[in-house]
């Protein structure tokens, strides 16, 4: 019987720029390589797929987050290469600073702790 493949994790909506701007900061990388990058940091948990990239990519220059200019692969193909810009940088501390907040109180939430405050009968989360 074949082995049925492991089910990778979707990356949530909203979050591909963050992905990306992260990605870029150690240095200038093409698209395939952003991808490459986010799938081995997850250890192949997100995948991004082109459809998806490109268009963020695409997006992220017009926001001035990142620049692109011509290059040449690793394997000696021409390739749009993108760095992190001051702007981007500066969304990327944001965005990072919320996806933590965020994703500590819903991981607090899931795993059942945190202090309950009573108030007229209900337990609410604070």
């Amino acid at each position: 019987m074949a082995k049925k493949p492991a089910q990778r994790s979707e990356i949530p909506p909203g979050t591909l720029d963050l992905l990306v701007l992260q990605a870029v900061t150690s240095g200038s990388l093409h698209g395939y390589a952003i991808a490459r990058r986010i799938k081995d940091r997850s250890s192949g948990e997100l995948l991004v797929e082109e459809g998806s990239l490109y268009p963020a990519l695409h997006r992220l220059v017009h926001l001035k987050q990142l620049t692109a200019e011509w290059g040449t692969s690793e394997n000696n193909r021409r390739a749009r290469f993108y760095r992190i810009t001051a702007v981007g940088k500066k969304r990327l501390q944001a965005d990072a600073s919320a996806w933590r907040k965020v994703s500590a109180a819903v991981t607090t939430v899931l795993d059942g702790r945190g202090p309950a405050l009573e108030l007229r009968g209900m337990a609410w989360i604070s």
